[in-house]
C-alpha cells in the first residue's frame, strides 16, 4: 500500500500529539458480516484538537496502542526540568525530543543532552527510545546510547556510535560490517550494560503486542532511568572528529553519495549553504550530517519517520567511513 506523503510538523507541547486515542473494534461496526481477515481486527481512531475523527491504521486484535500521554507520564515523573521538541505527522508519527539542561560542545557549537523517543498510532512508525526498539532495550547485551539536539536547526541527533564500546571496534565495523551492508552491529568487543535481567516476557516478544499500557510505563520508567545516567560517549568523540574534518569544494558530489533521495540531497545542499554562512565556517563533514538531518525531518516525503532515522543511521554512519578513511 502507497504510504500518503507528509511533511513534519514541530511543535514543544505535548498538548498538540496528547489527543485522545482508542482502538474501535471491527466487528463493533460491522456486526452483521463476518470478518475473516482476522490479523486485522481494530482500527487506531484518534481526535484530533480542531479535525474530524481520523483511523489511522487497522491492527490485529493483541496489538497495544501506546498513548502519547502515557509517555508523557512517564517522562514528567521522572525528569523535573526539561523542554521539548517535536516532530509529528498528520498521519499519526512522532519523535519526541526531551531537551535537558545538561550541555557540551562539539567545535564551537553547544549542544544539548536529549532523550529522542518515537511513536505511532499508523503503526508505521515503532516505539523506539535512542533509536532502539523495546526488544533492542531490554537486551542485557544491548549498549545504551545518548542523543544531542542542536539549537542551531532543532536537530536531533541520535548517537548511533554509542553501540560500540570504542573508536577501534567501530572504525573496524565500518571498514568490515558497513562495507559489507551490514546495517545490524556486530557486539564482538562490547561491553554489557548494567541493567537487571529478566524483564516481563510479554515485553521481550512484543511488537507492541500482547502488552499493557500500565506494563509498558513500568519498563520506560525503568529505561529513562537508565538513559539518565548515561554520559555523552562514542559518538561525541565521531562529532568533534567531523567538525575537525573539512571537505573543501566537495560537499556537492559527496551528498550525491549519501543514500538519500535525490530531492533531500538537494534540500541539503540548500541547508549546509545557509550554515556555513550562518557560521561563517567552511563546509565539514559535521556540517554536512546535520543538513541531511535537518532535510530529513522537516521536508515533504513518502518516508515514514522511521525511513528518515533508518536513513539519518546510515548517512552518520557512511560519513563516518569517509572522514575516519
Amino acid at each position: 500500500m502507497t504510504y500518503i506523503s507528509a511533511q513534519p510538523k514541530v511543535t514543544n507541547s505535548w498538548d498538540e500529539i496528547c489527543y485522545p486515542v482508542r482502538p474501535v473494534w471491527l466487528a463493533e461496526l460491522l456486526p452483521d458480516y463476518d470478518i475473516i481477515a482476522t490479523d486485522r481486527q481494530q482500527l487506531v481512531v484518534g481526535q484530533i484538537p480542531g479535525g474530524r475523527k481520523t483511523i489511522f491504521g487497522i491492527q490485529s486484535a493483541d496489538y497495544t496502542i501506546i498513548p502519547n500521554a502515557a509517555i508523557q507520564e512517564v517522562v514528567d515523573r521522572l525528569i523535573p526540568a526539561y523542554t521539548l521538541s517535536i516532530n509529528y505527522t498528520t498521519t499519526g508519527e512522532f519523535s519526541i525530543n526531551i531537551v535537558l539542561p545538561d550541555t557540551w560542545t562539539v567545535g564551537g557549537e553547544s549542544l544539548q543532552r536529549s532523550i529522542i523517543l518515537t511513536n505511532s498510532y499508523n503503526g508505521k512508525t515503532p516505539f523506539t527510545l535512542q533509536g532502539q526498539s523495546l526488544a533492542a532495550l531490554l537486551d542485557p547485551s544491548t549498549l545504551s546510547s545518548s542523543s544531542a539536539y542542536r539549537a542551531l536547526c532543532q536537530n536531533g541527533l541520535v548517537g548511533w556510535a554509542d553501540q560500540f564500546d570504542d573508536l577501534a571496534n567501530y572504525q573496524s565495523w565500518l571498514l568490515e560490517g558497513l562495507g559489507k551492508g551490514d546495517s545490524g552491529r556486530s557486539k564482538q568487543g562490547r561491553l554489557a550494560k548494567s541493567r537487571p535481567t529478566g524483564p516481563a516476557p510479554a515485553i521481550r516478544t512484543i511488537h507492541q503486542s500482547g502488552l499493557t499500557v500500565e506494563g509498558f510505563q513500568q519498563q520506560l520508567e525503568q529505561l529513562l532511568i537508565d538513559h539518565l545516567a548515561i554520559k555523552p560517549a562514542l559518538t561525541t568523540t565521531v562529532y568533534n572528529h567531523f567538525q575537525q574534518t573539512e571537505i573543501a569544494n566537495a560537499n556537492e558530489k559527496l551528498l550525491r553519495t549519501l543514500p538519500i533521495p535525490v530531492q533531500l540531497a538537494k534540500q541539503a545542499q540548500e541547508r549546509l549553504r545557509l550554515e556555513e554562512r550562518l557560521l561563517n565556517a567552511q563546509s565539514s563533514y559535521w556540517l554536512v550530517y546535520n543538513a541531511v538531518n535537518y532535510a530529513l525531518f522537516t521536508s515533504r516525503s513518502s518516508l515514514t519517520l522511521n525511513d528518515r532515522y533508518r536513513l539519518d543511521e546510515r548517512v552518520f554512519h557512511q560519513l563516518a567511513a569517509q572522514a575516519y578513511a
